[in-house]
């Protein structure tokens, strides 16, 4: 027990040694403040000594000290650009002193370009200086020249591996060359040691997101949506992604949190407007989809694609039909044709027999038809489609009317068909309407429709509620045949088709 005892008064007195020392010592030379009236005298003596000779060094020195250490920065560096004059002819000068501080006030004063030259001229005298490489590091990357930024970041972190500026710019500056992966290293650093830096996470979220790690970036975006500066651009980031992975509402809702924001930069609010009415397109929206586009062709009438986009939606939004056509789920999509089947031949008997969709390109529905001059099966085929039609999806509709034995076929698109298609239905019973032709037929379908037999809409709506509660309904078409194969076949259909065809006589 003597001996413990004694070793904790021996200890309780080296402790107390040591804080007086600290007390005694005050803090580092460099970060001491000098007395205010020491400054006074100081300031009033270089003065004088100024009056005399206004390039005086010593005196300048000192100036531009006292100026350094109440940090006014514009004085000081004035005084110092004028010691880095005389510190070229001057041995007496701390020369790497003078350019360092002179760098220092440049800095605090945004003046990159003096500020520059003077770290140089530092760098140049003492190239293991920590604070030296980190500025130059910093400036480089103000000046956008970012491999060099990263050649002085990198000899500084060597120096102090736990400086987080040094790692958050090496990480900016890595991001900015592109290579993602080595600025997440630095960057998660230099934010466990700043977690408030909200920059440095929104570069990370961008990252994550050139790397495919699309469900980190989005938790990242979606953190930051509230945020008053990066909030805008983290929820387009956040709607993009959850739109891509088709999460139409969810992408909604971040275009519009992001809108809530004030002082939203032009670029940023004019892709906001544009994602959200794109996601509002795939709801079906197309009223409120149109308004944003009008709001963009507003502050710029040239943004991608927004002049078509309202051209064509605007039409669409008069149109309800030609809305189920282009956009509406299959069920609805074969509603609508079977509706134009049953009122596309005036005064007839219209009988659906079979209907068949591919996926969600197009419908076939064949259908008994009688008129007072004749009655025959006729085929038709209706494709969703907005582009040109091809000489490939004609020559399959044309085996689909050889394999039914029917007398005629119909094929009708929302979009186009190529000179192709139209030279290889002339010598055939096919009739191919554009959308020019479909419009008026999408217009007039449903007061038609109230005028055809009741016994056949009935008969008509059975066939069609039978035909959706089975799986037939989703029977995948023949595919298109191969070019070669195609040529030949018609070659061959052409040359017997007139005499084999059971509609030669009823047409």
């Amino acid at each position: 027990m003597p001996i413990l005892l004694a070793a904790l008064i021996v200890m309780t007195v080296i402790i107390g040694i040591i804080v007086a020392i600290v007390i005694i010592a005050g803090p580092s030379k460099g970060l001491q403040n000098k007395n205010p009236k020491d400054q006074d005298a100081v300031l009033k003596s270089v003065n004088k000594r100024l009056s005399q000779n206004p390039r005086d060094p010593e005196a300048l020195f000192q100036l531009a000290d006292i100026y350094f250490t109440q940090e006014s920065w514009d004085k000081a560096f004035k005084t110092y650009e004028i010691l880095e004059e005389l510190a070229e002819t001057n041995p007496k000068l701390d020369a790497f002193e003078v350019h360092f501080r002179c760098g220092q006030c440049a800095l605090a004063v945004q003046a990159f370009e003096p500020a520059y030259k003077s770290f140089s001229a530092a760098w140049n005298i003492k190239q293991d200086n920590f604070e030296v490489n980190y500025n130059m590091g910093y400036l480089e990357f103000q000046l956008k020249n970012y491999e060099k930024a990263v050649q002085y970041l990198s000899l500084a972190r060597k120096q102090d591996g736990e400086h987080m500026p040094t790692m958050r710019c090496l990480g900016h500056a890595f991001f900015k060359l592109l290579k993602y992966k080595e600025s997440m290293a630095f960057i998660r650093k230099a934010i466990e040691l700043a977690p408030d830096d909200k920059e440095s996470l929104y570069i990370l979220g961008e990252c994550y997101a050139e790397v495919g790690h699309t469900d980190q970036a989005l938790r990242i975006f979606t953190h930051l949506r509230s945020d008053p500066v990066r909030g805008p651009s983290a929820s387009l980031f956040a709607g993009n992604i959850n739109l891509t992975q088709y999460k139409i509402e969810q992408a909604i809702e971040d275009f519009e949190f992001g809108l809530k924001h004030q002082n939203i930069e032009p670029a940023v609010l004019l892709e906001l407007r544009y994602q959200l009415a794109i996601a509002c397109l795939k709801q079906n929206e197309i009223g409120k989809a149109i308004l944003l586009l009008q709001a963009v062709q507003e502050d710029n009438p040239y943004y991608k694609d927004v002049s078509g986009l309202i051209e064509r939606y605007e039409e669409l939004n008069t149109n309800k039909n030609l809305q189920i056509f282009m956009l509406a789920p299959s069920v609805d999509f074969v509603a609508l044709c079977r509706k134009v089947v049953l009122s596309y031949f005036s005064k007839s008997k219209t009988k659906i027999t079979n209907i068949i969709v591919n996926r969600n390109e197009w419908v076939d529905i064949i259908a008994d038809v009688e008129t007072i001059k004749w009655t025959d099966l006729v085929v038709f085929r209706f494709i969703r489609s907005q582009g040109s039609i091809g000489e490939l999806t004609v020559r399959d509709f044309h085996s689909r009317l050889k394999e039914t034995k029917a007398g005629k076929g119909i094929c009708i698109t929302v979009g186009t068909f190529s000179d192709e298609a139209r030279r290889f239905t002339e010598a055939r019973l096919i009739d191919l309407l554009e959308k020019e032709q479909l419009l008026p037929i999408l217009i007039t379908v449903d007061a038609k429709l109230n005028n055809i037999p009741e016994a056949a809409h009935e008969q008509a709506q059975e066939v069609l509620e039978a035909e959706l509660a089975s799986e037939e309904l989703y029977e995948t078409g023949p595919h298109a045949p191969e070019e070669g194969d195609a040529e030949e076949k018609g070659e061959k259909e052409e040359k017997g088709e007139q005499e084999s065809s059971p509609a030669a006589g009823r047409f």
